[in-house]
C-alpha cells in the first residue's frame, strides 16, 4: 500500500462526495472541518502529514482543542467527529489505510436541544407584523409547506402549479424530488401573490424581487429577525423554525409520521422522529385511550 498524504486523501474524499451528489451544505461543511484537521496536524507534525502516521491520540487532541481553546459546544465537536468517521470509512473502503483511528473515540454527551417552533396564534401575529408583501408570502408559504428555505427560493414558475394545487420540489436535499400538495389556506395567498404582488420580471423564479429577480435566504431571515424584535419576542424565529413548526403542527394533528417524513423530504425516519416530542399530558391521554 503506497503512502498517501492526508491533504490528498481529503481532496479525493470531497470529490467523492460531489460525485455522490451530496448537498452543497454537506460538501462545504465537511471541507471546512477537514481543512481545520489538516492545519492542526501539519502544525503538530511541522509539515505535510501522511494518513498512515495519524494516531488516535492526534485526533483526540484535535477534538479537545476545539472544546477547550475554541469553546465549541459538544454538538459542534461531535459534528467534527462525524466528519472524521465518514472520512475514515471512505479511506478504508478505498484501501488508503487499514486502521480506523477514529473508531475508539466516543461522542461527547450533548444536551438535547429543545426545538423552537411557533403555533397558529404566533404565526398569525408574525404574518400580520411583516410589511414586505413578498416576504410575507414566503413566510406563509414556509409555514404551510415545511420546505427548506433553499428549496422554496429555487422554485420556478413551472414548479408551483396553482391549478393542480401542487408544488414540485426538484432541488431537494441530495437532489431528491418530491411533490407537496398546496393547503387550501395557502392557495388564495399564492394566487394573490402571482396576480398582484409578483413583479413584472424576466426571472423564472416563483419568488422574485424587481431589482434582482430572486430572493436571498439571508434577506428573509433578516426580516424575520427584525419582525420578532419589533413584536418583543424572546423566541428566535428563522426560516428553519417555520419548517419545525410545520412538522410540529402536523404531529399535533395526529398525522402519521411516515406522511410527515415524505412531506419534509427526509431520507431517514429517524430524522423525522425528533418532532414527535410528546409531553407527559399527551402520554397520559394516550394511556386513557386503552
Amino acid at each position: 500500500m503506497s503512502k498517501k498524504m492526508f491533504r490528498d486523501c481529503m481532496k479525493e474524499y470531497i470529490a467523492g462526495l460531489m460525485a455522490r451528489n451530496a448537498s452543497p451544505e454537506t460538501i462545504s461543511g465537511y471541507s471546512k472541518d477537514l481543512e481545520m484537521v489538516n492545519r492542526f496536524l501539519e502544525q503538530r507534525y511541522n509539515g505535510f502529514v501522511m494518513l498512515e502516521d495519524i494516531q488516535t491520540q492526534d485526533l483526540e487532541d484535535y477534538l479537545t482543542m476545539l472544546r477547550v481553546k475554541r469553546n465549541y459546544q459538544p454538538a459542534s465537536v461531535n459534528r467534527h467527529l462525524n466528519t472524521l468517521r465518514s472520512f475514515y470509512k471512505y479511506a478504508i473502503k478505498k484501501g488508503w489505510t487499514k486502521e480506523n483511528v477514529v473508531a475508539p473515540i466516543d461522542q461527547l454527551k450533548a444536551p438535547k436541544k429543545e426545538r423552537t417552533f411557533i403555533d397558529e396564534k404566533e404565526y398569525q401575529q408574525l404574518v400580520h407584523a411583516i410589511e414586505h408583501p413578498t416576504i410575507k408570502t414566503i413566510i406563509q408559504f414556509l409555514f404551510f409547506t415545511g420546505l427548506r428555505i433553499t428549496e422554496c427560493l429555487s422554485l420556478t414558475l413551472e414548479d408551483v402549479d396553482l391549478e393542480e394545487e401542487t408544488i414540485f420540489v426538484q432541488n431537494g436535499k441530495g437532489n431528491k424530488q418530491r411533490k407537496i400538495p398546496i393547503s387550501p389556506k395557502l392557495l388564495p395567498v399564492l394566487i394573490d401573490y402571482k396576480e398582484n404582488i409578483r413583479p413584472d420580471t424576466e426571472s423564472n423564479f416563483f419568488f422574485a424581487l424587481a431589482k434582482t429577480g430572486k430572493v436571498s435566504d439571508v434577506y428573509v431571515n433578516r426580516i424575520l429577525h427584525e419582525t420578532t424584535k419589533k413584536l418583543g419576542w424572546k423566541k428566535k424565529v428563522t426560516c428553519h423554525v417555520l419548517r419545525h413548526s410545520f412538522a410540529s403542527n402536523l404531529v399535533k394533528n395526529n398525522v402519521h409520521i411516515v406522511h410527515i417524513q415524505k412531506l419534509l423530504g427526509h431520507a431517514d425516519l429517524k430524522t423525522t422522529s425528533v418532532y414527535v416530542h410528546a409531553n407527559q399530558e399527551q402520554l397520559a391521554q394516550a394511556i386513557h385511550t386503552l
